[in-house]
This record gives structure tokens, C-alpha cells and sequence, in this order.
């Protein structure tokens, strides 16, 4: 009898150990500080700031369009509480970007038959209208170019509606979406990217599709170059949720993405003003027209470029590292947002998770073996240009071609400049789709994190993340660190209303987060920044296309 008992004690005191004691093996030996991930989910979990960090970014300094005074001001408070937090070397780091654009009025409604009242945002870095705009609203109605041609002398001074109705459907289904089993197995099965695929094919326009966008065109070079007073269009979106970025730059549909105008740019072409309006406001005004109302509209637009400092900021800090200090692991988000809404969701709650995984990891004086660097990048929402910044400064880049964040682009052998810093991170962890929780990790193509990335998911399957995925998911900040060779990660979410209300849209506000999956992705954030930062070895690495080439940039 007493063997029996001793064996369940031991057997009892082997269980405890292996789920709280100071380390424990994971699959294939991959060690694991449970005792820290289990004071990390403490504090995650149940002593979280993430909310309050997010209404004081969303809420109190709003939307944070890259180089408006509301982003210089957030930038501010952020880089302040960071050091207030007690992370190292908290700064700004400048790269140079253009003209910031700020809202400073706006009013647009219809005076005539009736009053109408419009919901409508005018798009980022429009210019004021002359005052204050009325007139018989023109619709630009051109099926074909030689329809645009009737227009010729008729829209200076005009408010152009330049769109025709577009369809608005009910929503049978819900628009917030929870990732089903089903599509997590279909992630877990994906292939490496790009296998059993034409590799590097570009997107090509159907015929139709390239009728379409030449005749929109067509139509906004008439608007621009006769000087309307202002265009309008329907968003996208509907029952009130708008979806506004730029203005509409007139361009070839054929002109590749980097060599667009860029309304930021100090060089700028003349742009005529422009706003957008819900579509069922827009299709009303269509439709009075169409049976022979004169529709009266007034609209003003109050905007201010800041040309006086052409630079934009990303936020860095630290957390300093012990034995293995020179090394360093990173994590971020883009800051940036556009400005119909507050930027909560796109990327408010990115920004907010990295800040609050620093804070835990600060909070419960944990001691990391490499640097925990966090970056908070601007310029995303213009095509990853504040990380590219950064990355280009701190790490290297390719130079046979400006597209930095695609591998292969401009065809032939990749070249690179790096630097001795590359070397030296462990890894790269962004957070980017919206308030939804962590269901586990796009691995980018780079198979032997997996092991290590089951093993760290492990503490955390009772929250839902449990799904690892070769599969790459583009669009956001990892791909800056990827393109030069540093493992770089995004994690998978569930997408709540991301793309079908919050993206871009006027209703990316705080009220559509969900506190607890911030909560969860901060704590499994601070738990695999930790997790990196405390290895023996840095994170594996896919082999750099062009690597033999490869040299110290200085």
C-alpha cells in the first residue's frame, strides 16, 4: 500500500511540473519557460491594458493618416508611454514621405428639390473646394469614350456625380464571421506559396474589365482637366458603412502600382476635389436625375496640406536583452490609418497588442535573453513604406528592384545589399487583420519554424490558436523583413467585420473591437516575442533568393 501512494504523489508532482514548473520539453525537445507563459497569460488575461492603450490612440488622437498633425501627436503619446513603461531608447526614426493632409471641414448636402442631408467624407489629400460650392449636380453618364466626349465644356465649376447606380443587396448572411474548422483545416493543408501555380504571373484585366477601367479614366481626366468644382462617387459599403481612401489621380489603367501619382508626393499633379457618398444617398440622387429633377447640391471641403515637414516617423523602443543583448527579436504593427473612421480596427488594434505584449513582458520584470525591439511603422496604407524605411536603414535591400516587398519581382537572380545587423534578428512577429483573435501563424513558406511554432501554441490551444499554415499572407509590414531574409510572420485571425464593415471604411472605430480577442492576441503575442527571445538559436531561415550575392552594405 504505501508503494501505490508514493507512485500517484510522484506521478502527481511530475504532472505539476511538466504544466507549471520553470521549463518544460516540447515537441522535439523545443523548451519552453511555462512558468513565465503561465505569469505572461496571468497578466494578459486578467491585468490587460490594451483597451485603455486603444481609446487613447483611437478615441482621443483619432485617425492617424500617415504625416497628418493626428499621427505626429499620437507618435507623441506613444513614444511617452513607452518610456513610461520602462523600455530603453524609446524614439522616433524619420524617412522621408510628403505632404501631410489634414480635414478641416466639410459639408455636403442637396438644397434642392429638398433638403437632403449627405453622408459622404471627402477622400485623403483632396484640396478645398473654392468655398462654398451650389450648383445643378451634372451626372456624368458615359457608357462609351464617345459618350465622355458629349461632356467637353460643360463640368468647369460643376459638382460632377461620376459613377452610375450601383446595386445595393441585402445581407442574407451575417457580416461578422468567427474562422470555421473548416477553413482553419484548409489553411493547415495549404501548400507551399506559389506550388502547383504559374509563379510571378501578374494580374491581367479581362477584356471587359479593361473597357471599364479606360472609360473611367477617360472620365476622370474630363473632370480634372476642365476643373470641376468637385466629383462625387458611391462608396463601397452600404447602410451607412462607407469605405474612403485617395483621391483618383487620372493614370493608364496599365501604369504598375509604384509608378502611380502619388497625391502625398510634393510633386503632385493638379487633383480636382473629391468626396464619397453612401451609395443609397448617391443612387437616390442618380435616379431624381434620371426622371427630370433639377438636383441642387451644396458642398464645401476645408483641407490643409503640411508641407512644412515632408518627413513621417516610425516608433521604436526596447527592452534590452541580457547574455544574448547584440541579438535582437522584433515585433509591430503599421500605425497608420485612414481618416473616415479612427483607424481602430485597421490598425489601432494592431498597434495596441504589440504595446500591451511590451508592457506585459516589462510588467513582470521578465529578463530576455535577446532585445525585444518594437516597431510601429507609418506609410503602410501607401504600400508598406515605413517598414521598407526601416528595413532598408537597419537591414539591407535588394538592388536589381524598387519592389522590395516581392521576391522574384523584375524576373532573374535577386541581388542584395545587407548589413550586419540581418544577421543578428530572430525574428519578426506583425499583428494586421483586424480586432479578431489569434488562431495561430501564417509560417510564410518556412516550414522548419514548425515545430517550434506547435510547441509554443501549445499553452495556448484552450484559446483557440492552434493552426499553422505555409501559406503567406500578403499586404502588411512582415513582407519588408521576408524580402531581405529575416523571418517574418503575420499572424491568422478570425476577421470579425474587417472586410466587410471596418477596412478603411467610417466605421473603423473603437466600438467595433472586441475586448477579449485583444486581450488573447496581446498575451499570445508577449508569449512568442518572449518565446524567441529567450532560444538558444535565432529563428530558421528560408534561404535568400540570390544569397551568394549577398553582401555588407557597409
Amino acid at each position: 500500500m504505501p508503494s501505490r501512494y508514493a507512485k500517484v504523489i510522484a506521478l502527481i508532482a511530475a504532472l505539476l511540473a511538466s504544466s507549471v514548473g520553470v521549463s518544460a520539453q516540447g515537441p522535439r525537445g523545443e523548451k519552453i519557460d511555462l512558468d513565465a507563459i503561465n505569469k505572461i497569460k496571468e497578466e494578459g488575461m486578467k491585468h490587460s491594458q490594451v483597451m485603455d492603450t486603444l481609446s487613447y490612440l483611437t478615441d482621443v488622437y483619432g485617425p492617424r493618416l500617415t504625416g497628418s498633425s493626428n499621427i505626429r501627436a499620437a507618435n507623441e503619446w506613444t513614444k511617452k508611454k513607452l518610456a513610461e513603461w520602462g523600455l530603453q531608447n524609446a524614439h522616433l526614426e524619420a524617412w522621408p514621405f510628403g505632404r501631410g493632409w489634414s480635414l478641416e471641414g466639410f459639408a455636403a448636402n442637396v438644397v434642392s428639390p429638398q433638403f437632403i442631408p449627405l453622408i459622404a467624407y471627402p477622400k485623403a489629400w483632396t484640396p478645398s473646394t473654392n468655398g462654398r460650392v451650389r450648383g445643378e449636380a451634372i451626372y456624368l453618364d458615359a457608357k462609351t469614350p464617345a459618350d465622355v466626349d458629349k461632356y467637353k465644356g460643360k463640368l468647369k465649376g460643376a459638382i460632377v456625380l461620376i459613377s452610375p447606380v450601383r446595386e445595393v443587396k441585402a445581407h442574407f448572411e451575417s457580416l461578422g464571421h468567427r474562422t470555421t474548422d473548416e477553413e482553419l483545416l484548409k489553411l493547415a493543408d495549404a501548400d507551399l506559396p506559389g506550388a502547383g501555380q504559374a509563379g510571378g504571373r501578374r494580374f491581367e484585366m479581362s477584356p471587359e474589365q479593361r473597357a471599364e477601367a479606360e472609360l473611367n479614366n477617360k472620365k476622370w481626366q474630363l473632370a480634372a482637366a476642365e476643373g470641376a468644382a468637385v466629383v462625387l462617387e458611391p462608396g463601397r459599403g452600404d447602410g451607412g458603412t462607407i469605405f474612403v481612401q485617395s483621391v483618383n489621380i487620372p493614370a493608364p489603367p496599365d501604369t504598375p502600382f509604384d509608378r502611380r501619382p502619388r497625391a502625398y508626393a510634393k510633386d503632385a499633379p493638379a487633383i480636382v476635389p473629391q468626396a464619397v457618398v453612401a451609395v443609397e444617398h448617391y443612387n437616390r440622387m442618380i435616379r431624381m436625375i434620371e426622371r427630370g429633377a433639377k438636383v441642387q447640391l451644396e458642398v464645401e471641403i476645408k483641407a490643409r496640406f503640411q508641407d512644412e515637414d515632408q518627413s513621417s516617423y516610425n516608433i521604436i523602443a526596447e527592452i534590452p536583452g541580457a547574455d544574448l543583448k547584440d541579438e535582437v527579436v522584433m515585433l509591430g504593427a503599421h500605425f497608420d490609418s485612414w481618416h473616415s473612421g479612427t483607424g481602430a480596427t485597421d490598425n489601432g488594434a494592431g498597434s495596441a497588442v504589440c504595446l500591451e505584449a511590451v508592457r506585459i513582458i516589462q510588467a513582470l520584470g521578465l529578463k530576455p535573453r535577446r532585445t525585444i525591439r518594437i516597431g510601429l511603422w507609418s506609410g503602410e496604407e501607401e504600400g508598406l513604406l515605413g517598414s521598407r524605411a526601416y528595413v532598408s536603414e537597419h537591414f539591407g535591400k535588394r538592388t536589381d528592384s524598387p519592389q522590395q516587398g516581392q521576391r522574384g519581382a523584375g524576373g532573374g537572380t535577386p541581388t542584395f545589399a545587407l548589413t550586419p545587423e540581418q544577421a543578428k534578428v530572430a525574428g519578426y512577429f506583425n499583428l494586421d487583420n483586424g480586432t479578431g483573435k489569434i488562431r495561430g501563424v501564417y509560417m510564410q513558406g518556412n516550414d522548419a519554424v514548425r515545430p517550434i511554432f506547435r510547441a509554443w501554441l501549445a499553452p495556448f490551444k484552450d484559446m483557440g490558436a492552434t493552426t499553422l499554415s505555409l501559406s503567406n499572407t500578403g499586404g502588411t509590414d512582415h513582407l519588408s523583413f521576408d524580402a531581405v531574409g529575416i523571418p517574418g510572420f503575420q499572424f491568422i485571425q478570425d476577421h470579425i467585420e474587417y472586410e466587410t464593415r471596418t477596412h478603411h471604411s467610417n466605421q473603423d472605430v473603437y466600438d467595433r473591437i472586441q475586448e477579449d480577442d485583444m486581450k488573447q492576441a496581446a498575451t499570445i503575442m508577449a508569449a512568442f516575442v518572449y518565446n524567441t527571445a529567450m532560444r538558444d538559436e535565432k529563428l530558421p531561415r528560408k534561404p535568400l533568393p540570390g544569397a551568394a550575392s549577398a553582401q555588407a552594405a557597409r
